[in-house]
């Protein structure tokens, strides 16, 4: 049996209960986020059943012939939008490439809207007809999902409710679908799944994956292992946000451990929320008087942030 270890919320708590169980619910993600990082929700809104249809396409693309699947991999893109290959992503400050594959799938836009120019455009495995749809849906529900939760976050800041919330409307949002392959028991014991990093983005929302192996790094040094528990979301800040709340917010260092066997593959889907580019990242007034009363990060824009994280991960040269 696993037990939780971290803070768990209700977000009917946030979105459907009374003025006290708002503020209770406000008051513990804001403390998790500058405590530990991160925290988990329950009823918060994302279909079960859509999350296994995503596994199920999820598992059948990668499944695909190496050479079918490199047809989706753009690398004018960046790594922003479909097919990475195993071996290509690495963690920032690290040289060595983790072990995984994955695919990316952005916000679908009209032709005539005016970032459509900016965001490119999703691809589509013509092989798993199902893949796209699928997950452009779970992509919706993640999205409202995250703008909830930025909006209690907001609150927690003393700012107004739509403060993050707008930052994050029609933004350069990813949803990433991860295969981590089976691997060898005699592999190099320094190569992980996904090394010790920290996200880009504002928050990240963490379907269940189909096998533990998270883990998040304490204060005192030592890992914590947080599982994959029935129904729940795993949600963390990320850098941008900890910027915006001059690290009142931390954006806290976790990991993909390998398993300890030769057999085990593991498929997960984080949801990075992203604000539009232009949005500027300078350290928000009132969180830079709670935190000392001088600015610790410069100013700089989302998408010039984005730009400057994608180098020192591999994806853009």
């Amino acid at each position: 049996m696993h037990l939780q270890s971290v803070p768990v919320v209700d977000l009917n708590d946030f979105t459907a209960g009374d003025e006290s169980t708002v503020q209770t619910f406000v008051h513990t993600i804001g403390i998790a986020l500058e405590e530990i990082g991160f925290f988990t929700i329950v009823n918060h809104g994302i279909d079960a059943e859509l999350i296994l249809q995503a596994y199920a396409v999820a598992e059948a693309f990668f499944h695909l012939p190496e050479e079918v699947k490199l047809r989706y991999e753009k690398r004018q893109l960046k790594g922003q939008r479909g097919f990475t290959r195993f071996g290509q992503e690495h963690a920032k400050d690290s040289a060595t490439p983790d072990l995984k594959e994955f695919w990316h799938l952005g916000r679908d836009l009209p032709l005539q809207h005016p970032l459509a120019a900016k965001y490119p455009p999703n691809l589509h495995p013509s092989e798993v007809p199902a893949f796209h749809p699928i997950l452009a849906k779970l992509y919706t529900q993640l999205d409202l999902c995250a703008a909830q939760l930025l909006e209690a976050c907001a609150l927690y800041l003393s700012e107004p409710r739509s403060l993050l919330r707008e930052m994050v409307r029609d933004g350069d949002s990813i949803l990433r679908v991860i295969h981590y392959p089976p691997l060898p028991l005699e592999g190099d014991p320094d190569r992980l799944r996904a090394a010790p990093h920290e996200d880009i983005n504002l928050i990240t929302l963490l379907c269940e994956a189909t096998a533990d192996g998270l883990e998040l790094l304490q204060q005192d040094g030592s890992w914590l292992s947080v599982p994959v528990l029935p129904g729940q979301i795993i949600v963390d800040g990320g850098d941008m946000l900890q910027q915006i709340t001059n690290g009142l917010f931390k954006s806290t260092t976790h990991r993909v451990v390998n398993p300890n066997n030769d057999r085990d593959r593991r498929f997960s889907m984080p949801f990075f929320a992203h604000p539009r580019p232009e949005i500027d990242l300078s350290p928000l007034p009132k969180c830079v008087a709670r935190t000392g009363g001088q600015a610790k990060f410069p100013a700089i824009s989302a998408g010039e942030y984005l730009t400057q994280r994608l180098q020192e991960i591999g994806l853009a040269i």
